[in-house]
């Protein structure tokens, strides 16, 4: 008997390889999992200008950074923005400034829809071989009341469901909104605040993301790398002993001939 709701998610039109350039932007759920990346040493820039929300300031961050990616992680969190009165732009921050100042909005679908696709192309211009992983922020957010969350989700859910439709071999929607609130739907796999995800849930979805995403290639540099990844964090009682010597110079041994099969990887001495 099956007690949980498994999210199905289809193999995507690309595969993540090793030591790819990554930018994640969007929710903090970005920088959890852009974090998680880095790890395994993705050459990563995650929410490189702060946390963006909305799909306009996603927007903001992708015209400021002069960076070529071979993938971005858009992580879309809510359609609320909010437009400074004095100047009628929408701002990414509003920098504690009086409330006043400012008036709060929904995005439509169409205008979400605009612009991801203008981050995208923005993203093109620096590489025509770009791929976007798009996914929803499984985080609720309370303050608008729980309805009024989910409308907000729906708007991001139409709008990527769009994105992928217009550009279905550049962009794959990553159902991780869906495996956090159908999958683990129980409170063993959230924050104490009982609105993020706990570091047991973002394992899931890295896990899922290996399933689906990841190449063969980047699968077999990810055991390679693991013991050395091991090994380089193992904290010893005593570490001018010879055993820890020379339990250190085995895995400076393996890094430097990884190294050399990935002249892009970076291990620190």
């Amino acid at each position: 008997m099956d007690f949980r709701t498994v999210v199905s998610v289809p193999r995507p039109p690309f595969q993540l390889d090793p030591l790819e350039r990554i930018l994640f932007v969007g929710s903090c759920f970005a920088t959890h999992i852009g974090e998680r990346f880095q790890a395994e040493q993705f050459r990563t820039k995650d929410n490189p200008l702060g946390v963006m929300n909305n799909p306009v300031s996603i927007l903001h961050t992708v015209e400021r950074i002069d960076d070529a990616f071979d993938t971005a992680v858009f992580t879309l969190g809510t359609n609320h923005v909010y437009r400074e009165n004095a100047t009628g732009e929408i701002v990414d921050n509003c920098e504690k400034r009086p409330q006043r100042l400012f008036t709060e909005e929904e995005l439509t679908v169409e205008e979400c829809f605009d612009a991801l696709s203008e981050a995208y192309h923005k993203l093109v211009y620096h590489n025509k071989e770009v791929k976007v992983l798009i996914t929803v922020s499984p985080i609720r957010y309370a303050k608008y009341g729980y309805h009024e969350s989910q409308l907000s989700k729906a708007v991001l859910l139409l709008a990527a469901d769009r994105l992928v439709k217009v550009f279905p071999e550049q962009v794959f929607y990553f159902p991780a909104y869906e495996i956090v609130n159908d999958e683990l739907r129980d409170y063993r796999f959230y924050a104490p605040d009982m609105l993020h995800p706990s570091a047991q849930a973002v394992e899931y979805i890295w896990e899922r993301l290996q399933q689906s995403c990841f190449s063969p290639a980047l699968l077999q540099f990810l055991e390679a790398w693991r013991p050395i990844k091991e090994g380089l964090a193992h904290r010893p009682f005593n570490s001018s002993s010879l055993e820890y010597q020379q339990f250190l110079e085995k895995i400076k041994s393996k890094a430097k001939a990884l190294q050399q099969q990935y002249p892009a990887l970076e291990v620190e001495s």
